[in-house]
């Protein structure tokens, strides 16, 4: 009888150290095939579906629900007489709580912490009469301070790793920032001229900026860099991430060598990755390897803002809305239309005349955008 193969909680990302398994796409004793979809997990950055690895019936070792690191077993997959004795082996359900997938969903929905409850099931597995019993029991009345009604809204997974890495950066990295503004007319003139020449996929404004950025990079390389304590690792390739706002969140998937991409190329990727993203359509794949980061508030109308450098970068570049500005243009005072680029950089690694340098020069090809068109 051949031995089952293991389903480990897998590494989705370089720094994912534990998953959550949301649930279970196959159940117990379903015939999987190599390719099904098996389950969904959530990493530190995204919610992604899993597929079978290997071929046969399954037979789960986690709850729904249940947080676990990578390289913990949390499922076999075997023939059905194997899948029968795995079900049979005692406390083989891991995780922080026994609870059935029935009592963690109902849990989830009222806000409940399971570990507050008392089980009834066997080895003390929560079960749904124990969790229904909770929800039926009165509350307290609540106490109105000088805020109000106090209402708790529990972070989700991806919430939370989004704080602490974000809290790790701002603790740890010695940040700067430069800022500059650009003329927008010449960008708004080139893609008008597209637009009526009906060019299929016109490039947005950050298409443009993420061009120029990457080209920028590949000429002045020293951001395209990380602080590894007593060293800097350059990189190679120039994979500029893309930050896109979903629903309790943010996640930025990775334009891969950007700067060898046209724009048109870059701008039908840009908008697969975001409508995948907000879809939870995202694989780990699409996250990983960011070698800079473009992050625009611009279609929220932020005029600028600072953004917070990403771990394992040494920069980021906010862009702001473009805005009807007072210009000096042949001697004179006339409307211009200006936007603002922010560039937050790692002193570790960046220092302010190399920040500059490239700072400027994404403003010059932004400036200048038929010769990003070009290349």
């Amino acid at each position: 009888m051949n031995a089952p193969a293991q389903i480990t909680m897998p590494r989705l990302s370089d720094s994912m150290e534990e998953g959550t398994l949301l649930r279970w796409i196959k159940r117990d004793g379903d015939a999987v095939t190599v390719g099904e979809e098996l389950a969904e997990i959530e990493s530190d950055k995204a919610t992604v579906i899993y597929e079978a690895q290997a071929a046969g019936v399954l037979s789960t070792a986690i709850e729904e629900g249940a947080t676990v690191a990578v390289g913990t077993v949390i499922g076999w997959l075997g023939n059905a007489l194997l899948a029968r004795q795995l079900h049979s082996v005692p406390g083989r359900a891991a995780g922080r709580r026994k609870a059935s997938p029935v009592a963690r969903r109902i849990a989830a929905t009222h806000g409940i912490d399971l570990e507050l409850i008392d089980g009834t099931g066997p080895d003390g597995r929560v079960v749904r009469a124990d969790v229904e019993l909770r929800l039926s029991a009165p509350e307290p009345a609540p106490v109105l301070g000088v805020r109000g009604e106090v209402t708790v809204h529990p972070l989700t997974r991806l919430q939370t790793l989004v704080a602490e890495r974000m809290s790790r950066s701002r603790d740890e990295v010695p940040d700067f920032e430069l800022r500059v503004r650009v003329d927008a007319e010449p960008l708004s003139s080139v893609r008008e001229q597209l637009k009526a020449g009906h060019a299929v996929d016109v490039p947005s404004v950050n298409d443009f900026v993420v061009k120029a950025a990457a080209r920028a990079l590949r000429e002045q390389p020293s951001a395209n860099a990380t602080y590894r304590g007593d060293a800097w690792e350059r990189y190679a390739r120039v994979n500029v991430g893309v930050a896109v706002a979903v629903e309790g969140g943010l996640i930025v998937p990775t334009v891969f060598d950007a700067d060898g991409k046209s724009l048109g190329e870059i701008s039908r990727e840009t908008r697969e990755l975001a409508a995948r993203a907000r879809e939870g359509r995202i694989t780990p794949q699409d996250l990983d390897g960011a070698t800079f980061t473009v992050s625009n508030l611009g279609m929220f109308g932020i005029d600028g803002f600072s953004a917070v450098i990403s771990p394992g970068q040494a920069a980021i570049l906010a862009v702001g809305a473009a805005a009807v500005v007072p210009v000096v243009r042949d001697g004179a005072v006339v409307p211009g239309r200006q936007f603002e680029l922010a560039l937050s950089c790692d002193h570790r690694v960046i220092y302010g005349a190399d920040a500059a340098r490239l700072l400027s020069r994404i403003r010059d090809l932004l400036e200048h955008p038929m010769t990003l068109l070009v290349a």
